[in-house]
């Protein structure tokens, strides 16, 4: 198993859900950079669970520890690592099931690819837990990224068919990126976020489970990001972001819908304003040739359904080889998605940052 990424920033994860801890090595991050620790505190309990009745019951506070590369308020210049303890586990949850595939889950692939000696409890290092690390990761770049002027924010688009207003592609205030950013259920219509909590809370009554589509926009990237066809903006955000567990679908822009129209519609027309150069529309999301052209960043990205739900399921007993039924136990997110939006914004600050000089 491999768990690093990166060509300049280069990333290393490690640990399981139900571990003693998880954490991350990052390596590549310059010398000198003061580190604001309230701003990545921040950050992780936009991610840690228990925060409200739509996440899950287990309470992890998501305090880090850094362990080298941090030396009187400001980064060394060798490698950074962070650890998170975990302090909540009900690792018993899961005895009675261990031998029985959760269905979409990593499960079954584990067990096969690891040959049986894959950590089952929470998922193991197939669990959202592992995420945390990332958020710390994230929120040491979009601080880099923000110095220079660059920000970054999501909102909820959809929850299963319950759909927000999209972002205004062209012109994007940052005010409303950083308004977003401290809001624990982030939309930009607010009787839209209401209607989507409700249905989040009949979900979990009925116990079941709701995906949904997070929309992200990166504000002031300069001219000139990314390289084409394999190191473009895309594939490199989009690798970050397919590594998400729980992540099906990411597009760009107008995305799919680009496919329903016309040339005419689709091609951004250029004109320049103050010697610089704009586009009326923004369908390509900010990017042509795989390089950012000075408009606005805009992904989405969709997010299944939490696969752990309390009814009774049609699986395998991987040791009898025969057909059974399993009842998850434990504490889940009747929809992750709340909880999702600081994971894509710090996959989002990672990518960029393997661009910036």
């Amino acid at each position: 198993m491999s768990g690093v990424w990166g060509s300049k920033v280069k990333l290393s994860i490690f640990g399981e859900s139900h571990g003693k801890a998880i954490g991350i090595n990052i390596d590549g991050i310059k010398p000198g950079i003061e580190l604001d620790l309230d701003y990545i505190n921040k950050e992780m309990k936009r991610r840690a669970p228990g925060g409200s009745e739509l996440s899950t019951p287990r309470k992890e506070e998501d305090n880090f520890e850094i362990l080298s590369g941090y030396f009187n308020g400001r980064t060394t210049g060798t490698p950074l690592c962070a650890i998170i303890y975990n302090k909540n586990q009900h690792s018993k949850d899961y005895e009675k099931t261990k031998n029985l595939m959760r269905p979409s889950h990593g499960d079954l692939t584990g067990h096969v690819k690891y040959q049986g000696f894959n950590d089952y409890r929470g998922g193991g290092h197939f669990s959202g837990r592992i995420t945390a690390p990332l958020v710390f990761a994230g929120a040491i770049c979009k601080q880099i990224l923000e110095k220079k002027g660059i920000f970054i924010g999501s909102h909820i688009k959809s929850i299963a068919k319950i759909e927000d207003v999209s972002f205004n592609m062209t012109e994007i205030e940052n005010e409303i990126l950083k308004s977003l950013n401290e809001s624990k259920f982030p939309v930009l219509t607010e009787e839209i976020g209401i209607n989507m909590k409700n249905s989040i809370v009949r979900a979990k009554e009925e116990m079941d489970s709701l995906g949904g589509v997070i929309e992200t926009a990166v504000n002031n990237l300069p001219v000139g990001l990314g390289e084409p066809f394999f190191d473009s903006v895309e594939s490199v955000l989009s690798h970050l972001l397919f590594s998400i567990p729980g992540v099906k679908g990411v597009e760009f822009g107008e995305g799919f819908n680009i496919s329903k129209m016309k040339g005419s519609e689709a091609n951004d027309g250029f004109y320049v304003e103050n010697e610089k150069i704009k586009t009326y529309s923004n369908n390509n999301g900010g990017i042509l040739g795989g390089i950012t052209n000075g408009m606005p960043l805009v992904f989405r990205t969709a997010v299944k359904p939490t696969p752990s739900i309390a009814r009774i399921q049609d699986t395998v007993d991987i040791e009898k080889k025969e057909n059974a039924k399993i009842e998850i136990k434990g504490r889940h997110d009747p929809c992750i998605i709340p909880r999702a939006l600081p994971v894509v914004e710090a996959a989002a600050a990672i990518a960029i940052i393997q661009f910036i000089d």
